[in-house]
């Protein structure tokens, strides 16, 4: 049993090394700008999850409206910096 689940893991391992080698040809080949707006959108995305889950945590009203705020300013600059 522990061979399977093992023989499993090393699968997904081996998916994501040829997903993340594919990643890397393809952001080699684009352009600064492209790239440059690539890394923003997955930084924007990054801070997204960090103010969600700031969200699930806060209690007090104030500290609630004030992330509510940073997290439309988040989606809105993410859905700007969006490919189309």
């Amino acid at each position: 049993m522990a061979r399977g689940w093992e023989s499993k893991a090393v699968e997904a391992q081996i998916e994501e090394g040829i997903q993340r080698a594919s990643d890397n040809e393809r952001r080699a080949s684009l352009s600064l700008e492209a790239r440059l707006r690539l890394q923003r959108l997955e930084s924007l995305k990054l801070s997204r999850s960090r103010v969600l889950a700031q969200l699930e945590r806060a209690v007090l009203p104030a500290h609630r409206a004030v992330l509510l705020k940073g997290l439309q300013a988040i989606e809105k600059e993410i859905a700007e910096n969006s490919p189309e």
